[in-house]
């Protein structure tokens, strides 16, 4: 995907277009801006497909940037970078358009997820962030089923996890590195308050993901 990467931080900008650039081989860093109009004026001019924002910036704060940048380019991806994990923070970003919300101190290969998980066209949450939108939905009466908090990425892992397959294998099946399914299960666990593996198969089992006792 074509990215844009906005922060009014140059270091910031510099770590994320070197991670982006050395981990992700579908993922183009076509530009950088420092500030919200900047970034709008570039997204049509350069083709970009997905923004990396953050919130806090001297003149469009990120909230209204992406949705600005939504209503310009209705089929932008829109993934926020942000120290910020408040609720307020957190549900306003989603309600704006973005797909994703990362913590600024995520490692490399979560910001990697994200991004996948973006060009996957799901939606990716930090596990520190997670809890505020289930949090939401319980106050408005929305649906709290733990696994819409999941992408499908790890559904498919928990499901395959559940089924009893080594990481190994489940890095074969999905043609992923054992890092990464190792990666998706910590934040598997995280999520979902899960301590151990026994403790992920009895959720898939008890959420309907799996039935141990089919053929």
């Amino acid at each position: 995907m074509r990215t844009l990467i906005v922060d009014d931080h140059n270091l910031v900008r510099a770590g994320m277009r070197r991670m982006l650039e050395g981990m992700s081989p579908h993922t183009e860093v076509v530009g950088e801006s420092a500030n919200g109009r900047e970034a709008l004026r570039m997204i049509g001019k350069l083709g970009v497909e997905l923004l990396i924002t953050d919130l806090s910036m001297p003149d469009i704060d990120g909230i209204n940037l992406i949705k600005k940048a939504v209503k310009q380019s209705p089929g932008l991806k829109c993934l926020v970078l942000s120290m910020h994990t408040t609720q307020e923070y957190v549900v306003a970003a989603l309600r704006a358009g973005a797909c994703g919300y990362v913590h600024k101190n995520a490692s490399a290969e979560e910001l990697l997820l994200a991004v996948q998980s973006a060009e996957e066209g799901t939606t990716y949450l930090h596990p520190s962030v997670a809890g505020s939108v289930v949090e939401l939905l319980r106050e408005t009466g929305e649906s709290t089923d733990p696994l819409d908090m999941l992408t499908d990425r790890q559904r498919e892992i928990l499901k395959l996890i559940a089924e009893g397959h080594s990481t190994r294998v489940i890095g074969e099946r999905l043609n992923v590195s054992v890092k990464t399914v190792e990666t998706h299960r910590s934040q598997l666990m995280e999520r979902l308050n899960i301590r151990n593996i026994p403790g992920l198969v009895k959720f898939a089992v008890r959420n309907g993901l799996v039935d141990l006792e089919s053929d």
